[in-house]
């Protein structure tokens, strides 16, 4: 496929507390995302990136945590959020990383993959999805919950079952988010997207 017909996404792993459920849903999600064929994958795992918790004034500069990760957000076509629920809703450092940065959500499509107890992370995604329409950025109407993850484990410790409802869900939310990509794209470049 050229080049300029491929996808970037930036999957964001947004829990980084110890012993974490995310980086596992994310790697399941990045692999079949690369198996497509049509998208390239930048996973962003918010534990690695140290992004501070005190947000600065406009007139201050960037932190260079800051600065390292916005051209990676900036070259993003459409991101993932894999998200746990905690009380209800999101992590805070997840909101933390939202709120560091503007323009690179601005006119593009995200979804969600949300994990929890029997919600399946859903509360978490409802929020999220106000966020994301605040900064001007797109929720697409597909994301892909699971509710009592624990239970998707296969007999020999692989995650998730063969058979898990996930994993024909992923296809479609795929699906979605790469028409939103390629039209908001298109849409960016013949016309700058204003607020």
């Amino acid at each position: 496929m050229p080049e300029s017909h491929r996808l970037r996404v930036a999957v964001i792993i947004g829990s980084t507390r110890n012993g974490r459920f995310g980086p596992t849903v994310a790697r399941w999600f990045s692999a079949r995302a690369v198996r497509r064929g049509d998208l390239d994958v930048d996973l962003i795992d918010l534990a690695e990136t140290r992004l501070p918790e005190v947000l600065t004034d406009q007139d201050e500069p960037l932190p260079p945590q800051v600065r390292a990760l916005a051209p990676r957000l900036a070259a993003a076509d459409a991101f993932v959020i894999v998200t746990p629920e905690y009380n209800q809703s999101f992590p805070a450092p997840l909101k933390t990383a939202i709120d560091w940065y503007y323009e690179e959500w601005k006119a593009k499509p995200v979804t969600f993959v949300s994990y929890g107890r029997e919600s399946g992370g859903l509360h978490a995604v409802a929020q999220l999805r106000q966020v994301f329409t605040e900064l001007h950025a797109v929720p697409i109407r597909n994301a892909i919950s699971l509710p009592s993850y624990w239970e998707l484990f296969a007999a020999d410790g692989s995650w998730p079952r063969p058979g898990a409802d996930c994993n024909s869900a992923i296809k479609t939310t795929l699906d979605q988010l790469a028409w939103w990509a390629h039209a908001l794209r298109d849409a960016r470049a013949a016309r700058p997207y204003t607020t």
